[in-house]
């Protein structure tokens, strides 16, 4: 079956660095299925070749890939593709599209991006000018297996994000969206885990009973944009899954 590219690889070209534009191409194919577990990548001389740039530009692409966990490279053998990571990996910053894949994954916008004002993001506190600038508010409910599983509300400083509340995000990795399209990258973050019990909107929405219990998670995620975080408050009703994962 052939793999359609919801990307093209054309226009990361001509919007991103070469080094970023090799990383998307690559990373693509290998959420795409077209690289599986234990598959090779070309080599560093061919990707030179197809993609007509130097060592050191290929050498980054792949030292991300790597950092990232989508590949491990041998001396001598060259570059491995990894499997996909085990359980769900929502303590992780790489995100659950990437943990669970997107053929496992399915995303329903409960509250499409809209602009708000705001004085705190999930008890953490905001700078003078986050509050000034007001936030993008998103909340979305992720289903994984067609079994509700999270629940997440998201905000943004709205700070030199254009256009981005027109954007359709049904079924897509926010944080794909915020680095293919505005060049944002997660590089860690805080966050503060709780348990609590299910109120009457997670009833409806995980489909459980009153009293059932839930994780709740507060995330202050820091970014590559100085100055700039997501916030995000998520739910979990993991009775079938692991939480998992570095942070």
């Amino acid at each position: 079956m052939s793999t359609v590219m919801t990307e093209p690889y054309v226009e990361y070209k001509t919007t991103m660095p070469r080094h970023s534009a090799v990383y998307e191409m690559l990373r693509q194919h290998i959420t795409d299925g077209v690289y599986h577990e234990g598959d090779l990548l070309p080599s560093e001389n061919e990707l030179c070749a197809i993609h007509k740039v130097t060592r050191p530009t290929i050498r980054k692409a792949l030292d991300r890939l790597s950092n990232e966990g989508f590949i491990v490279r041998h001396q001598g053998k060259g570059s491995i593709v990894k499997g996909a990571p085990k359980g769900v990996g929502i303590l992780a910053m790489k995100g659950t599209t990437s943990a669970v894949g997107k053929e496992n994954l399915l995303t329903s916008i409960i509250v499409k991006p809209e602009i708000r004002t705001w004085n705190e993001a999930f008890s953490f506190s905001l700078t003078r000018v986050e509050q000034e600038s007001g936030c993008i508010y998103i909340e979305r409910l992720r289903l994984v297996n067609n079994k509700p599983v999270f629940f997440d509300i998201t905000m943004i400083p709205n700070i030199n994000f254009p256009r981005f509340t027109g954007r359709n995000l049904e079924n897509k990795s926010l944080f794909d969206v915020l680095r293919k399209n505005y060049r944002l990258e997660v590089k860690g973050g805080e966050q503060r885990i709780l348990a609590i019990t299910a109120d009457e909107r997670l009833q409806k929405y995980f489909g459980v009973p009153s009293g059932h219990p839930v994780v709740q998670l507060n995330r202050k995620i820091e970014t590559n944009r100085e100055g700039i975080y997501i916030y995000s408050q998520v739910f979990c009703n993991t009775d079938e899954f692991v939480l998992s994962g570095n942070f």
